[in-house]
């Protein structure tokens, strides 16, 4: 089987303060009206400053009988716990407060005339300055808030330190935006002719072109063609050397780059693609030298029609994630459906479908259940336009590339369109996630990465997986970082479901105060064939059963992979919450892939 190319500073966040009317005392202001302006980001703890002349403002003891006093008046547990360098007292609040106590504790305190304000104790995050490469403006992709994947947040816990990117491609063109961050790979084209490199396979990945010459060259409808430098495009994507006054940044721009060529002539085999997966996440492959500087993520820009995944494939990547290895593939650019190509078709890889800069999925890419999840991958023309036309190129994806129309010349950027285009952004988020948590495993990055999308804005017809994939969403939910409002917490662990059986999978939730929310987000992905036979519950920590989905004589379709909303605000939030699942027919089975709870 040939598969080809799927081308187509210190900022605080917030703060309240506010003097103290002189005059007659004032009454506190009602709760809602007080919560106005409040930090997003929890409170454990507010600054007092007092009047020059009250006592509070130089005894320890008078001030820690105030906030025991306020304390007592607001039913929350105040202490004084120590003296400021400006004077000012620091009274803990107990614990993390609702925007509800922590207002009636501030009204309390400046409804006191010996008191001269009173603010939160807030935080702040050291803040990433945007990057000075030339053309970072252009990265839509990375930053913008309609189709971009909100990047630049992540960059002040993460940047790819320590991890390695296989980018298992045509191989690579030599770029001065690139080769500070790429590592030794391997040229797994065993035919020389196909190499064009006259040797076949060697340690050296440079891309000697996939250009063909005449049409038919490769087949009956294959087009004579230019060399795309395809490898070269999707790196940069993921690893471009950034904040050096050039070109464009990188995802994950402290990551290393191994470039792995399997891409030649007339696209590549299976044989050598499934030898490289191996060769990449540092498994052996008979008479090649093992890789010195193994990847933990492998990117698979590429792709073939096949109704099933061959076992080669398969067998690769079961390796490949059984030594630790995350395995992103392309959907592909036929709009179709995603099951009948592969590698994408295969089990234990990330599987990744193709966004607009408006947040629709491309007119190109593939769809379907199978689809994990959605990045950018851009269209440099309209689905009406002529193929081959640019027509808007700033909807594209821009990285580096070289000018070659055949061999290599000069370096230089442009934008591609493509599902090959999309796949890197995940790739390169999976790196940040890696380096931010080394002991992540393939599932949980895939759980994580899924868990914390958001829904497209624009439209998806057929099936967009969860989402476009959040950067600093899913950075902070696997670091532990509580982003306003709220908390993720993931089980990746896949739970068989047998025929007629009941299952369960478990999470522990620590760290939050009172109550669930409302509107309790549940993201579940099961996978099992007509789902219809399943019950889908979630079970609060007191065994409050909340039924999430009733079985369906008639839901012949394949897999439960959606966000379900549920009042949870009369259970606590701390404890063990399950995902029970119950298979209430016999002919299809199945598991539960990975489920989440955000607050």
């Amino acid at each position: 089987m040939a598969a080809t190319a799927t081308i187509a500073g210190v900022v605080a966040t917030s703060s309240v303060a506010s003097a103290a009317a002189t005059g007659p005392s004032p009454k506190p202001a009602p709760a809602s009206q007080a919560m106005t302006g409040l930090p997003a980001a929890p409170v454990e703890k507010v600054i007092v400053t007092y009047k020059s002349k009250a006592a509070e403002a130089g005894s320890n003891t008078a001030a820690k009988n105030d906030a025991a006093a306020k304390g007592e008046k607001t039913g929350e547990s105040l202490s004084f716990e120590r003296r400021l360098a400006g004077g000012a007292a620091l009274v803990d609040l107990g614990g993390e407060a609702s925007k509800k106590d922590l207002a009636e504790v501030m009204a309390a305190f400046r409804a006191d005339t010996s008191v001269a304000s009173v603010e939160p104790d807030i935080r702040a995050y050291a803040m990433a300055a945007a990057p000075d490469d030339t053309d970072y403006a252009k990265q839509w992709d990375l930053f913008e808030a309609t189709g971009g994947m909100n990047v630049p947040g992540a960059w002040d816990k993460t940047t790819g330190s320590g991890v390695t990117v296989a980018v298992i491609d045509t191989g690579y063109a030599a770029h001065t935006d690139l080769a500070g961050n790429v590592v030794a790979g391997y040229d797994f084209i065993s035919s020389s002719a196909d190499a064009r490199d006259g040797n076949g396979r060697d340690n050296n990945a440079k891309d000697e072109g996939d250009w063909n010459a005449t049409d038919g060259e490769c087949g009956t409808g294959s087009k004579a063609s230019n060399s795309s430098w395809h490898g070269t495009h999707v790196a940069g994507t993921i690893g471009a050397t950034t904040n050096n006054t050039k070109g464009i940044a990188g995802i994950a721009y402290n990551a290393k780059i191994q470039p792995v060529r399997v891409l030649g002539k007339c696209g590549g085999s299976s044989a050598d693609i499934a030898d490289a997966i191996t060769w990449a996440s540092g498994g052996t492959v008979p008479g090649v030298t093992a890789n010195a500087t193994p990847a933990k993520v492998v990117n698979l820009s590429l792709g073939g029609a096949s109704a099933t995944c061959p076992s080669v494939y398969q067998t690769a990547i079961n390796g490949a994630v059984s030594r630790g290895t995350t395995v992103v593939v392309a959907a592909g650019n036929s709009n179709a459906n995603v099951s009948g190509f592969t590698p994408a078709n295969c089990s234990g890889v990330i599987n990744v479908a193709s966004t607009s800069r408006e947040g629709n999925r491309s007119f190109y890419s593939n769809f379907g259940t199978g689809i994990d999840v959605s990045a950018p991958g851009g269209e440099t023309r309209r689905a009406t336009d002529t193929p081959g036309t640019v027509t808007t190129p700033e909807n594209g994806i821009l990285s580096t590339l070289n000018s070659g129309t055949t061999t290599q010349s000069a370096e230089n950027y442009k934008p591609y369109q493509g599902t090959s285009m999309a796949a890197p952004h995940i790739a390169g988020l999976a790196a940040l996630l890696k380096s931010a948590k080394s002991t992540l495993t393939p599932a949980e990055i895939e759980s994580a990465i899924k868990a914390n999308a958001r829904p497209l804005p624009g439209t998806c017809s057929g099936g967009c997986g969860t989402g476009i994939a959040d950067t600093v969403k899913t950075v902070n939910a696997v670091t532990g970082t509580t982003t306003p409002g709220g908390a993720t917490f993931t089980n990746a662990a896949n739970v068989t479901i047998n025929d007629n059986t009941t299952v369960a999978s478990s999470l522990a939730v620590t760290g939050r105060t009172g109550n669930a929310p409302a509107a309790l987000k549940v993201d579940v992905d099961i996978k099992h064939t007509w789902r219809g036979d399943l019950v889908v519950d979630l079970v609060a920590p007191d065994g409050t059963v909340r039924n999430l989905k009733a079985s369906s004589s008639s839901d012949s379709a394949d897999n439960v992979v959606t966000t379900y909303t549920v009042d949870a605000s009369s259970e606590v939030a701390n404890g063990t919450w399950k995902l029970q699942v119950r298979d209430v027919a016999s002919g299809d089975t199945g598991y539960i892939d990975s489920w989440s709870l955000t607050f």
